[in-house]
């Protein structure tokens, strides 16, 4: 098999780009890729139909399934209480000491939304996970003071990036292998057993679905893995992120289809929203306001947050919450006092509805969450606790109701080129107005920028949103800056708000920059 890198090898990374994990990878990629393409083509198919004016809907051809009784295998015993979890790029060592030393049940360490996937990224990340797992990764900052994981440390999961990436550093047979397969089949070869002899195991989260097809195929991925690593079947566990509006309307089918890696799933609120305006997107009686009057008790989103939850503890599956994205701010009590505030009414929220677990962005609020989750979980979970509720389809896909200000305008163009300009400086999260944003809520401001041009939205100046506006906008905001990478942001965030046809996801125009930008790096 031919495998090609297109970077060398370092000395630091050569154990984790070895021959034998490589064609670890490269072996995933020639059983799994055809299919995961095939089900790339599905996607885009019924979009067709979506834009027709189709609706999503429930599968009538799985309503056996979804009205049959049946359990997903019990959590194992260290993921059984996930009350609090705290997630971070996996390339920044601080962070990943910080987040197993946050206090929080479950660290999510990212290869996804929260980290720019450059080549020295990915594997410096892997390269932190391996010595994290070995509780050898330690970190001393500039000043001198070092960081080092405590004896006492969060159980790892691993959120590896979406079925629609590649991965383009590694070729297979000259083409570049699935980002998917790339990021899990190196963290699984190096550490699964390693995580086996102290006590854990291959844990993950997996992003962007939209069906249990695709559920499927990550099944498929774990028991070949299982039966050639020689690990015993059904302990490689996987909880889903519900962040696609198809996806909803197949909860049931992707905890069975996942089978005896089944672990739970999570509600991932601002993917969430993005899928719902990138499927409906020809559709004007859809159009939702603001972004920030789009809350989790509203709507589609409030309907889903249940239904989510109903679904997981029928079948005995944990339900986990959404990521509160505030972070504190030095030398600002009265903003300190506000975001804890509302952390702990988002947490309040969750746990009450019957969530067995929630997440936040940064160490300062894991006591927060972790307060209301002991007053209002005594148990390690609360997978007795079913609620009977009715979600259909109507309920599923009920609009916001809200305004569209020039306000909510400018705060999509600023938050999403501001983000994408340091994406493409290499930095996965960054922090805007006190709150964490990733690649997710970028993805919103850029879709609903579209969403609102395309329709030519009146918002409440009387004024509507035209790509024309939307372009003198852009030009006003950041036309004269040239620091840094705003150039390149303005640019292609530009062409994703006002491109004829909607784009996808923003990472897949700002992924060949990025390419380009480190070839001219190497290139001098």
């Amino acid at each position: 098999m031919r495998i090609d890198l297109t970077e060398s090898v370092s000395a630091e990374y050569q154990h984790i780009l070895s021959p034998h994990a490589l064609l670890f990878v490269a072996e995933l990629q020639k059983k799994f890729n055809r299919e995961r393409v095939l089900l790339l083509q599905k996607r885009a198919v019924r979009q067709r139909r979506f834009d027709k004016g189709e609706l999503p809907d429930f599968l009538p051809e799985t309503e056996v399934l979804r009205s049959g009784e049946w359990k997903v295998n019990p959590a194992p015993f260290d993921l059984c209480d996930r009350r609090v979890e705290i997630a971070g790029p996996a390339n920044d060592a601080k962070m990943v000491i910080h987040g197993y030393n946050s206090g929080a049940k479950v660290y999510m360490s990212d290869f996804e939304d929260s980290l720019c996937p450059t080549y020295e990224n990915i594997i410096q990340g892997q390269l932190n996970l391996y010595r994290a797992i070995r509780g050898e990764l330690t970190y001393t900052n500039p000043e001198g003071k070092e960081y080092k994981l405590n004896e006492k440390r969060a159980v790892l999961m691993v959120r590896p990036r979406g079925w629609h990436l590649l991965e383009k550093h590694m070729q297979v047979h000259g083409r570049p292998v699935s980002a998917s397969l790339f990021d899990f089949g190196l963290f699984v070869y190096h550490n699964a057993h390693e995580l086996f002899a102290r006590g854990s195991a291959p844990y993950f989260y997996l992003p962007k679905m939209e069906s249990r097809e695709e559920a499927g195929l990550w099944d498929n991925v774990f028991s070949f893995t299982e039966s050639t690593l020689m690990i015993p079947h059904g302990t490689i566990k996987a909880t889903v992120l519900i962040e696609t509006l198809p996806a909803a309307f197949e909860m049931h089918e992707i905890l069975y289809a996942l089978s005896d890696h089944s672990a739970g799933l999570n509600a991932g609120r601002w993917d969430y929203i993005f899928s719902y305006i990138k499927k409906l997107r020809e559709h004007k009686d859809r159009v939702l306001p603001d972004r920030g009057l789009v809350t989790m008790d509203k709507g589609f989103l409030a309907a889903y947050a249940s239904l989510l939850v109903q679904t997981c503890h029928r079948r005995g599956a944990h339900a986990i919450g959404g990521m509160s994205a505030f972070i504190p701010a030095k030398d600002n009590p009265e903003w300190n006092q506000f975001a804890e505030s509302k952390t702990e009414a988002d947490k309040v929220r969750e746990f009450s509805i019957g969530y067995d677990g929630t997440w936040v962005a940064h160490p300062a609020y894991v006591p927060v969450a972790q307060k209301v989750a002991d007053r209002l979980m005594p148990g390690p979970n609360q997978l007795n606790h079913e609620i009977n509720i009715r979600v259909g389809q109507e309920e599923l896909l009920e609009p916001v109701a809200g305004e569209v200000t020039k306000d909510g305008l400018l705060e999509n163009i600023q938050a999403g080129i501001s983000y994408l300009e340091a994406w493409l400086r290499k930095i996965g999260c960054v922090a805007q107005k006190n709150r964490m944003e990733d690649l997710a809520t970028a993805h919103v401001s850029g879709g609903q920028v579209w969403h609102w041009a395309r329709h030519r939205v009146k918002m409440t100046n009387g004024k509507r949103v035209t790509k024309k506006l939307v372009l003198q906008l852009i030009k006003r905001e950041f036309g004269k800056n040239t620091s840094g990478r705003f150039p390149e942001a303005v640019k292609i965030f530009a062409k994703v708000a006002t491109s004829p046809k909607f784009i996808d996801f923003l990472t897949i125009p700002a992924y060949e920059k990025l390419l380009k930008l480190e070839k001219e790096a190497k290139n001098g």
